[in-house]
C-alpha cells in the first residue's frame, strides 16, 4: 500500500542544522520523543516500521529548505481526516528548533482517501443545464452578507435568477440568526426561485448555509433537503472536514456542498509558517465537497495566480474514483475582472460576485446579465469594452467599475 508524502518549508534557528530539523519534524509526528524511554526495546523494536522517512532535503534560495516526509500509512486510521491532519500537521509547528514551517502539499494514497465528491463539475453542471458546459459557472452571495430578512433575502435571490446566473448562496457568517430564521429563508428563497425558473426557464442552485455544531450538522442537512434545498454549504475550516465527510457519505443528502473556507487566512496567508491552500483543497476533495473557493487572480484577496492555478489543477485532474471539484474564484469579483479570470484559471470555475452584482447601477439582474455578458465576451475573445457597446448592462458596470 502507498504511503503519504508531505512536502514542508522551514526555517532553522541559528545554528541548527537543517538535516536534524527535518528529521525532528519525521520524529515528532512519528515515533519519536523529546527523552530516551523504558518502552522502547529489543522487545518493542517493531515500532521503528512507523519511523517514517526523510525522503529529500533541497536548500532555496531565500535560506529556507523543502523536504518530503514519507509517513507510512499503517499510521493512519482509514478515513480519519482529522486524525490525518494531527499526524501531517501537528506539533511540528512549535518545534522549538523551528524558525518557521509550513505544510506545502500532500500526496494522499487512494486507500486513504474519502468517498469524494458525489457530483463535481459534471454533476453540477448537468443539475443547471447542459448548455452551459463550455463556459465558467456565474454565482453571487446574499448581499448585505447578513442582516435581510428571509422576505428580503429571497427578493434578492429572486432579481438575481432573473439575470440568468446559475449559483445563489449564503455568506458564511450567515445560518440560523433570529432575524433571518434558515428555515423560513429557505422556504422563501426557493419559492421565489421557483417564480423565476416560471420565467425564464432555468434551474438556479440555492447553497443554504447549514453550518453548526458536529452533532447537529447531518440532521440539519436533512431537515433543509427534506425542505427543498437544493445545495447546502458547510464552512470547512470552523466546522471541520467530518462536517463535510458526514453529509457527503449520507445517501439522503443527495444535494451538492458547496464549501467556504472562511479562516483559511490564519493557516494559509504566510508564506513561510502554516499550512498552504493545496492540503485542505486536496482533503476536501477527498471528504466529499462538490465546490470550493480557492482564490482569484485579480480580485481583493491577494491570491498569486500561478498558486490558484496549480491549487485548482490538482483538484480538477483525473484521480482515481474522485471526481473533480469546482474551483470558485471570489472576492472583489465584477463584471471587469472576469476576463482576467477566465484567461489565468480557464473555463471550468464558478465565478462568484456579490458586490460585484448587487452594486451594479441598475440593480441585481441588471449586475448579473453585466457578469454574464463580461463571460460571454471573454469565452468569444472580444474584449468587455468592445462588448459592451451592444451590451448596456456591461457598459454601466465597466463605467462604475472599469476593465481592471
Amino acid at each position: 500500500m502507498k504511503d503519504l508524502i508531505a512536502t514542508y518549508y522551514f526555517r532553522t534557528k541559528d545554528g541548527v542544522d537543517a538535516s536534524y530539523a527535518a528529521n525532528a519534524i519525521r520524529e515528532e509526528q512519528t515515533t519519536g520523543t523529546w527523552t530516551s524511554l523504558s518502552t522502547v526495546n529489543d522487545k518493542t523494536a517493531y515500532v521503528h516500521d512507523l519511523d517514517g522517512s526523510v525522503e529529500d532535503l533541497v536548500e532555496l534560495p531565500d535560506g529556507g529548505y523543502l523536504t518530503r516526509i514519507c509517513f507510512p500509512h499503517e499510521i493512519f486510521e482509514k478515513g480519519n481526516i482529522p486524525q490525518y491532519l494531527s499526524v501531517i500537521a501537528g506539533n511540528l509547528f512549535g518545534l522549538g528548533k523551528l524558525e518557521a514551517v509550513r505544510l506545502l502539499d500532500i500526496d494522499l494514497p487512494e486507500k486513504l482517501c474519502g468517498c469524494g465528491p458525489k457530483f463535481g463539475i459534471e454533476g453540477v453542471r448537468k443539475i443547471v443545464g447542459t448548455e452551459v458546459s463550455c463556459r465558467p459557472h456565474i454565482g453571487t452571495i446574499i448581499k448585505l452578507k447578513v442582516g435581510l430578512n428571509p422576505k428580503d433575502t429571497a427578493q434578492v435571490a429572486y432579481e438575481a435568477a432573473l439575470g440568468g446566473l446559475d449559483l445563489i448562496k449564503d455568506d458564511e457568517t450567515l445560518t440560523n440568526q433570529t432575524f433571518c430564521p434558515l428555515f423560513e429563508r429557505l422556504e422563501a428563497v426557493m419559492d421565489a426561485l421557483d417564480r423565476a425558473k416560471d420565467e425564464t426557464g432555468k434551474q438556479v442552485l440555492y447553497a443554504v448555509n447549514v453550518t453548526t455544531g458536529g452533532d447537529r450538522i447531518v440532521e440539519l442537512a436533512h431537515k433543509a433537503v427534506s425542505a427543498g434545498a437544493n445545495m447546502l454549504i458547510v464552512d470547512v475550516l470552523t466546522a471541520g472536514f467530518s462536517a463535510i465527510q458526514a453529509l457527503a457519505e449520507d445517501p439522503a443528502i443527495n444535494v451538492p456542498i458547496h464549501v467556504h473556507r472562511t479562516m483559511h487566512g490564519a493557516l494559509t496567508r504566510n508564506p513561510h509558517h502554516g499550512i498552504a491552500m493545496r492540503p485542505i483543497a486536496k482533503l476536501v476533495r477527498s471528504a466529499g465537497g462538490d465546490q470550493l473557493h480557492t482564490g482569484s487572480v485579480s480580485g481583493k484577496m491577494g491570491s498569486k495566480a500561478g498558486e490558484v492555478l496549480a491549487d485548482n489543477i490538482e483538484i480538477t485532474k483525473p484521480l482515481s474514483y474522485l471526481k473533480p471539484i469546482f474551483p470558485v474564484s471570489s472576492g472583489g469579483l465584477h463584471p471587469g475582472k472576469v476576463a482576467a479570470e477566465i484567461s489565468k484559471l480557464g473555463t471550468d470555475i464558478i465565478l462568484q460576485a456579490g458586490g460585484g452584482i448587487h452594486g451594479h447601477p441598475d440593480g441585481t439582474t441588471a449586475g448579473t446579465r453585466a457578469m454574464l455578458q463580461a463571460v460571454e465576451a471573454a469565452v468569444l475573445g472580444i474584449p468587455a469594452r468592445e462588448y459592451s457597446l451592444s451590451h448596456p448592462e456591461l457598459a454601466a458596470a465597466l463605467a462604475k467599475w472599469g476593465d481592471k
